[in-house]
């Protein structure tokens, strides 16, 4: 499948997610109410807590997935590592689970500040969360299998399918059986179950045949290689998740349920830069890293360079509409004039920080690819160093504008400092046309129109589908501006009328 497809396939994917989100989430609201909904959102910050007990498996699956598809592993090798990582990942889920099950009555009464819905109900709502995190868990080992296979069209038509059960097939459950978060998270659980045994299936079908006499039993002994390369990415793994959740999970303790909501509310806007910009990577990773066990140096950089442009026009142009019409956004969204006048500061914060860190995620990618993370580890260890404290410090005293205060800051920082030195280290020579000629032009083009069309567009609309429309309009010109700086754009339309085609995105 081509890396083209690919792309487009996840693109599809992420949109439609992003967008029966976006349709859907203003429902909940209206049914389950805002401390409902920052029970959701508190569900949502587990889960990623969770994530710190991947150890670094499921990159290192869609990694030696790549690996094997290049020739570098043989079948029985692949097979025995994808049974040790089956046993480990059953494991975690089984103790993760089991203690998140144990202690939801402190998480109740000691942790989450709940006015108005039962205790009960939260307990119980928590200890089903529990079981719902442990699936989707085992879910991440069999997606990273088939990712590594660049099955991307199908696991992104199956990505639709769930998200369609997920968002809009749980609300005629609501209306009819009742809006309550046991309810709801009893059905999430469901859709979870689904999830994992259609993965699993389509995983196994995907594994190659092993020699006549041979045996796949579980052993530590497959995991032993890869065991350097899974720990790095573990620890900074570990480290990104303190990083990106420590706020949520400060912020979960001080906030009441429903103020939590209006938080949760606006940093899952801003995230959209990220998911609109995710369809990307996931499908350059597992192309690059096949390229770089070829062999093939220039066509790694390459497929680096052309990405970085694309993420440059998509997600700047994202981050332009959000931090210049964030309150109208959130109204646009949700119909709540009052959530959005409280959450449009966060948004703003927040889409800024996540536009510069769809970015300065692009030397991680170089060092995956050639299975040597120790800077990305230095650099996290120095980030998380600086990052959590002042988190702690902003969060607690100054709420969700604190935080989104210090997130913005310190990406800043990252990509101004970090991201320079990663790219002299590994590719001398890099930086300046990575920075100058696939990120600044574009970006500032795209800034430059976004500030000169700002005046004429109004601030406030009656009508909500009006607003959208009008946001959608901005941003398309705003990105169509960038399209035609970007030299990726430029280098399809002469090669769409060359004699020999050329080899790009």
């Amino acid at each position: 499948m081509s890396l083209k497809t690919n792309i487009l396939a996840n693109y599809v994917s992420q949109i439609y997610v992003t967008v029966i989100g976006i349709v859907i989430l203003p429902l909940y609201l209206k049914y389950m109410g805002t401390e409902a909904y920052g029970l959701v959102g508190f569900f949502s910050m587990l889960q990623a807590w969770f994530n710190l007990l991947d150890m670094g498996l499921t990159p290192t699956m869609t990694r030696e997935t790549a690996r094997f598809r290049g020739g570098v592993l043989d079948a029985l090798t692949f097979r025995r590592l994808v049974r040790a990582l089956e046993g480990v990942f059953l494991v975690i889920a089984l103790l993760g689970g089991g203690i998140l099950i144990m202690i939801s009555g402190q998480i109740a009464t000691n942790w989450l500040t709940v006015k108005q819905l039962p205790l009960i109900e939260v307990q119980r709502s928590i200890q089903i969360m529990a079981i719902i995190i442990s699936l989707r868990w085992m879910c991440g080992l069999y997606r990273g299998q088939i990712s590594g296979s660049e099955r991307l069209v199908w696991l992104s038509g199956y990505n639709i399918i769930i998200a369609t059960l997920r968002f809009i097939v749980v609300l005629p459950v609501l209306i009819s059986v009742g809006a309550t978060p046991t309810v709801f998270f009893s059905y999430q659980l469901g859709v979870a179950l689904i999830e994992l045994i259609v993965l699993m299936i389509m995983s196994y079908r995907l594994l190659p045949s092993i020699p006549a006499g041979e045996r796949v039993a579980w052993s530590w002994g497959p995991l032993k290689p890869v065991l350097k390369f899974s720990l790095t990415i573990a620890f900074t793994s570990s480290v990104w998740v303190m990083v990106t959740q420590t706020d949520k999970l400060v912020l979960s303790k001080i906030l009441p349920l429903t103020e939590y909501g209006y938080f949760t509310l606006a940093v899952l806007a801003a995230s959209g830069i990220g998911i609109i910009s995710g369809p990307i990577s996931i499908a350059i990773m597992p192309r690059m890293a096949k390229l770089y066990a070829e062999g093939d140096h220039a066509g790694v950089i390459k497929i680096y360079r052309q990405s970085t442009q694309l993420v440059a026009v998509i997600a700047g142009s994202a981050t332009i509409v959000a931090s210049l019409f964030a309150e109208q956004l959130l109204w646009a969204w949700t119909g709540n004039r009052v959530l959005a006048q409280q959450a449009a500061p966060v948004l703003v914060l927040y889409a800024i920080g996540n536009g510069i860190l769809a970015l300065s995620a692009f030397p991680y990618y170089l060092q995956y690819v050639k299975g040597n993370l120790r800077l990305h580890m230095i650099g996290n260890v120095v980030f998380v160093l600086f990052m959590i404290p002042s988190i702690i410090f902003a969060a607690s005293h100054y709420g969700g504008v604190g935080a989104g205060y210090t997130w913005l800051v310190m990406n800043a920082v990252n990509f101004a400092v970090w991201v320079p030195f990663v790219h002299s280290k590994l590719e001398p020579g890099l930086n300046r046309l990575w920075f100058v000629k696939d990120i600044s032009i574009v970006t500032i083009a795209m800034v430059g129109v976004g500030y000169l069309l700002l005046p004429i567009i109004p601030q406030q609309m009656n009508s909500r589908l009006a607003q959208i429309g009008l946001l959608v309009c901005f941003g398309v010109a705003v990105m169509l501006v960038g399209a035609g700086v970007s030299s990726v754009v430029w280098e399809k339309i002469i090669c769409r009328y060359r004699v020999n085609k050329c080899d790009s995105l």
